[in-house]
């Protein structure tokens, strides 16, 4: 698949790039997709709830009422579960929620983002850009030249770009990530992905 590559300021430049079909033109298997984006989600989880059991919660631990004689069931403490203010049972606890994938099942999962996406015709190729200083007007001028006009933007470029990032910083829509950080949740959470011309290269040495 060739795509043609545009400037800064929306128009053709003449040239073309190649998008090689072992990564962004195979039969996307979305199973894979699946498993990946579950474990970039868990991976995001601070694991850090807790709920206090029976025995964190503070409390007297006299006995309520005497054990029979009283028509109601029997009560032990105000600690119990059964009464408001007591501890919680079963209740969550600090634990990791990361888990493992193996390396070719999230190539294959990356690689399958992508093809949906250059199926969709969702890729635009822009030359290698970066700005002077630090200025989100800059970037989003070249979005409305390009009519990004979608939603969500994943920006990819060859490397990381110090002032493309702080253009960006401020608009919600847009993330900017290098070409060997791609992962497949950003792929397909984007509406429109945004290619630096040498990020094309990295991904298809990368991933090929």
């Amino acid at each position: 698949m060739e795509l043609s590559i545009y400037n800064t300021t929306g128009a053709e430049t003449g040239k073309k790039v190649t998008l090689k079909a072992e990564v962004f033109g195979i039969e996307p298997n979305d199973h894979a997709i699946y498993l990946d984006v579950k474990q970039y989600l868990a991976n995001q989880r601070q694991g850090t709830h807790k709920s206090k059991q029976r025995n964190e919660v503070a409390g007297s631990t006299r006995k309520l009422k005497r054990q029979k004689g009283t028509g109601g069931a029997r009560a032990g403490s105000i600690l119990s579960p059964v009464f408001v203010g007591g501890g919680r049972v079963f209740g969550p606890v600090p634990r990791d929620y990361s888990f493992k994938l193996n390396k070719k099942l999230k190539q294959l999962a990356r690689r399958s983002a992508l093809s949906y996406k250059a199926k969709d015709g969702k890729i635009t190729v822009v030359e290698d850009f970066t700005f002077e200083t630090p200025k989100t007007k800059s970037f989003i001028a070249m979005a409305n030249s390009l009519k990004l006009d979608d939603r969500r933007i994943l920006v990819v470029l060859p490397e990381s770009d110090h002032n493309v990032i702080l253009s960006t910083r401020n608009l919600g829509n847009v993330k900017v990530v290098p070409a060997a950080n791609v992962n497949t949740y950003d792929v397909m959470n984007a509406t429109r992905i945004l290619m630096a011309e040498g990020s094309v290269n990295v991904l298809n040495e990368l991933l090929a």
